[in-house]
């Protein structure tokens, strides 16, 4: 044997036995969390749910811990259950921790929302982050929806991305928030922005003032692999926990110099360019659907996909 083959071989049997450990750090630094490098949530104190909240719809599945700390509500056969804040904002950073129900889930969906239903029937304006339930042995899927001046009333034209997530939501507690500004929309998930909607037409952006809500709810209709999957009551009751109430906004009726609190370390709108990396990962590896990419949708309805 040729003595540069023999000598060749102890380099390139280390380097086969360090193959699969390259490919696990491929793998992990592709889709492990990276750092968002400012934390938004950490710049708010937390309220108690009384503090901030009130009951709106099925006071019967919904209990509140002694300390306002924790807020449990539940969907059976007979009802779900919804609450809402106690003033109307106009801008702000909006969040919660929540922790899932495990199981079958089908149809069920929790969310997390800002709205103006109440006020302006038929022609609203909201901003969802909505939980999907699903079967065992796949993943929850989040919603997140901007519908403006209506279009989420009668016709339906919804701006929908959805996205898996990187960690199992029903095994703890986790982060989700909406900042709203007079420019932007950003949703969070444990401070890693996964969505950005920037303000390009005053038809396209909601502008008026909105409540703050939580629900459970039965959406077998469309809710689980559109509508495949139904809500069997059999697994009831299905269980969402809330805590770590953030309210901070400019209310209804703030001064007009009342601004929200920056979402980057630059103290002005945007992201940071690390905040933009974390959301790029996030939608590069998680993002399951995007309403400007389907060739279903007719984007004349949703210009600002075209913008």
């Amino acid at each position: 044997m040729p003595n540069s083959l023999i000598t060749s071989l102890p380099s390139f049997n280390m380097a086969f036995l360090l193959l699969p450990f390259s490919l696990f750090l491929l793998f992990t630094s592709c889709h492990s969390q990276p750092s968002p490098g400012y934390f938004p949530s950490s710049k708010f104190s937390s309220l108690g749910f009384n503090q901030g909240y009130k009951n709106l719809w099925g006071a019967q599945h919904q209990s509140v811990s002694q300390d306002q700390s924790l807020l449990t509500i539940w969907l059976d056969k007979s009802s779900g259950s919804g609450f809402k804040s106690n003033r109307p904002f106009r801008s702000g950073y909006f969040g919660v921790s929540l922790k899932l129900q495990k199981g079958y889930t089908a149809g069920v969906n929790t969310a997390f929302y800002l709205s103006n239903a109440e006020a302006h029937p038929g022609n609203h304006d909201e901003v969802d982050m909505e939980f999907l339930g699903t079967t065992p042995g796949k993943p929850y899927t989040v919603q997140t929806n901007v519908y403006v001046l209506g279009s989420g009333d009668g016709r339906i034209i919804g701006r929908e991305l959805k996205f898996h997530l990187w960690f199992d939501p029903t095994d703890d507690f986790h982060h989700y928030a909406i900042f709203w500004s007079p420019n932007e929309l950003i949703f969070f998930v444990d401070d890693v922005p996964i969505r950005r909607y920037p303000r390009k037409s005053p038809t396209t952006f909601p502008l008026r003032p909105m409540w703050v809500y939580g629900s459970i709810w039965d959406a077998s209709p469309w809710a689980t692999e559109n509508g495949k999957y139904k809500a069997d009551y059999r697994y009831q009751p299905f269980v969402a926990r809330y805590t770590k109430f953030i309210i901070g906004g400019c209310s209804a009726d703030s001064l007009a110099n009342c601004r929200p609190v920056p979402m980057s370390p630059s103290g002005s709108g945007g992201l940071s360019p690390q905040q933009t990396a974390a959301m790029q990962w996030a939608q590069r590896n998680y993002k399951v659907y995007d309403y400007c990419r389907d060739p279903t949708r007719d984007l004349s309805l949703t210009p600002e996909c075209r913008l």
